[in-house]
């Protein structure tokens, strides 16, 4: 049982429909009225950024709400801004807590799933075992799901997006960092505690560069953006002819990912270098998971997917020379498609996935 020091919510304000809602979510919501039966309400907590929304079985949005997290405010404040979120937007939708079937929170890990517990959330300062699931239902009366984030996209690609049909999927998320989640037979795989799909931390070079987790050679520390940035620091430091420390004017702290495709595109021999580098790792570790799991598709997603081709063509390459030939040949890598929308509608794909188990808020309480 996790002990949690109470704290109290502060009361919303009064919700008003235009905010945080796009003009044709207005619209829709006035041209049409969504079948209640079949709206779930996902949130997407991340640590600079709350985004609620209504979502039909189709994955249309009905209506929205954005605001900023303020994570500096505490714990009860973020907590307020997520309930207020979520009465915003079934305000604007003209529902009640009744007339929404559950609400799903992608929130970012580590996270008890089962328990509905937020651990320790890096992005989230101050945040320890908080009891978040809980706190939801009591405020909004609302059967409540909670799920990490990188498997609440996947969960969101495979019902709403580029997986929609597939049984076997492998979501990626290629970033900052890398992550993941994992479709096995049509259902998410959480593993025995709940923390498989770290695709970030296969090790693939035990004396490599060192990862943010502690280990050495992860495959996040060879992939990522920070792994890009990272080596083309290493490069311009020494001396290495190349358009990327122009672009930065001199100023290492500048490089970034963004920065080296930028300078990739203009045809500059060091950065194809570096970027080619990291997506034959990052290829390398999705080969073992083709020969581990046989998917019929890997889905990328994340800001690093904006190169195009320059990650997809090595990725595809290397599984096709390095993962066993019959599953090489039955996987098909694509990027994603839900864009800046996969967690909302990953959180609300977890809410239409867990009010299928016959739950009942009470008697989770006692």
């Amino acid at each position: 049982m996790h002990k949690n020091k109470p704290f109290s919510i502060p009361q919303r304000e009064e919700a008003t429909l235009a905010r945080g809602l796009e003009g044709p979510a207005l619209l829709s919501m006035a041209k049409q009225r969504p079948d209640e039966n079949k709206i779930s309400l996902g949130i997407d907590l991340g640590g600079t950024k709350i985004i609620a929304a209504l979502v039909d079985r189709q994955g249309r949005i009905l209506a929205r709400d954005y605001r900023e997290t303020m994570p500096a405010d505490g714990q009860a404040a973020v907590i307020a801004g997520m309930i207020d979120a979520a009465c915003t937007v079934m305000e604007a939708g003209g529902v009640n807590a009744s007339q929404v079937a559950a609400v799903g929170v992608a929130a970012p890990g580590p996270i008890d799933a089962e328990s509905g517990v937020v651990t320790a959330p890096p992005n989230l300062p101050g945040w320890k075992d908080v009891p978040l699931r809980r706190l939801m239902e009591e405020d909004l009366s609302i059967p409540t799901w909670l799920e990490n984030d990188a498997n609440a996209a996947a969960l969101g690609e495979h019902r709403f997006g580029a997986g929609k049909g597939t049984r076997h999927m492998i979501y990626v998320t290629a970033s900052t960092g890398i992550g993941g989640g994992l479709i096995l037979d049509g259902q998410l795989y959480r593993g025995a505690t709940g923390a498989a799909g770290e695709i970030g931390h296969i090790t693939l070079l035990p004396k490599g560069p060192y990862c943010g987790c502690g280990n050495r050679g992860c495959l996040e520390a060879l992939a990522s953006g920070k792994a890009i940035a990272r080596e083309a620091r290493e490069r311009v430091r020494h001396g290495v002819p190349t358009l990327i420390g122009e672009l930065a004017e001199g100023d290492l702290d500048q490089i970034s990912a963004k920065l080296v495709a930028q300078a990739a595109a203009q045809g500059d021999v060091q950065a194809r270098e570096i970027i080619e580098e990291a997506m034959s790792y990052l290829g390398l570790g999705l080969a073992s998971l083709v020969n581990l799991f046989n998917p019929e598709l890997i889905v990328i997603g994340g800001g690093l997917t904006k190169m195009d081709e320059l990650l997809f063509d090595p990725v595809r390459r290397i599984i096709a020379r390095t993962a066993f030939r019959s599953s090489a040949e039955a996987v098909e890598v694509v990027p994603a498609q839900l864009g800046d929308d996969v967690g909302v509608l990953g959180a609300a794909a977890v809410a239409m996935g867990a009010k299928k188990q016959v739950w009942n808020v009470q008697e989770r309480r006692e």
